[in-house]
């Protein structure tokens, strides 16, 4: 089963985070938000992958076309362009297509663009460049599959914006930066894909995914949510990003399942 990933925007909410990098590039820890997003699919043996790029399409390139020399200390013979590695790093089991669908093309023209490359697969998962999880995704791959519909979205709850306060009597008890809310349920990407799904595709460059086909999904019945009430955080702004790096570096990182 492949996974598609839209790594395309531009990402302009978090200018002041990755002015020179595209979004899904924004580090967490001494990785991108990307690479997290892949490694928690890839726990799950799910690790084809597909990316939708356009905005700064080669920094995503370069970084996995140097991924190992990256990671690892090696010699270089100028003369015969031999590479040898010194260190124990091994790279990722992962195959990419490294799609590129269109600078200014909306999410639903990306989507259309790579069709090409789901032709042979019955299901497919698809999810955004810049959120993060502890999705099971085992556990939403049957839900999917026991529902029968085309379609599954992860709906999660929203990150808190602001500091909870346990009050007592106007005593201040307790505090809690930020906690996710307990109550309504947004898109969180995660989605579970029958190929029909690219069906509901047209080729307009302003197709958005999430307007006309997801809507038209919902008319004809075919879209059922699978609720997630733990951790899901995106990465929007610059407050976004520094705590999600706040809670890698402190080694509490929820969305961190594999070893």
């Amino acid at each position: 089963m492949k996974t598609v990933i839209l790594a395309g925007g531009y990402g302009t909410r978090i200018r002041d985070v990755s002015s020179d990098i595209p979004k899904p590039m924004i580090p967490v820890g001494e990785f991108p938000i990307l690479w997290h997003i892949m490694k928690h699919y890839s726990y799950y043996d799910i690790k084809d992958f597909i990316l939708c790029l356009g905005y700064k399409s080669e920094v995503i390139k370069d970084y996995f076309l140097n991924h190992l020399k990256r990671q690892n200390d090696f010699t270089l013979n100028l003369k015969s362009q031999e590479l040898c590695y010194h260190s124990s790093h091994i790279a990722e089991d992962w195959q990419i297509i490294f799609a590129e669908t269109g600078l200014n093309s909306f999410t639903g023209a990306r989507l259309f663009k790579i069709k090409k490359y789901l032709e042979n697969d019955d299901y497919f998962m698809l999810t955004y460049g810049d959120g993060v999880g502890n999705v099971n995704i085992e556990e939403l791959m049957c839900f999917h599959k026991n529902h029968g519909k085309l379609m599954t979205i992860t709906g999660a709850h929203p990150p808190g914006r602001f500091g909870e306060l346990e009050v007592h009597k106007d005593q201040v008890v307790g505090f809690n930066e930020k906690p996710q809310v307990t109550e309504g349920w947004i898109s969180a990407g995660f989605f579970v894909c029958n190929k029909e799904v690219l069906d509901y595709l047209t080729p307009e460059e302003n197709l958005v995914f999430e307007q006309g086909p997801i809507e038209n999904i919902v008319k004809d019945g075919q879209l059922m949510c699978y609720k997630h009430p733990h951790f899901w955080h995106p990465m929007d702004t610059s407050r976004d990003y520094q705590l999600l790096n706040q809670l890698w570096d402190q080694n509490k990182a929820p969305w961190k399942i594999w070893s």
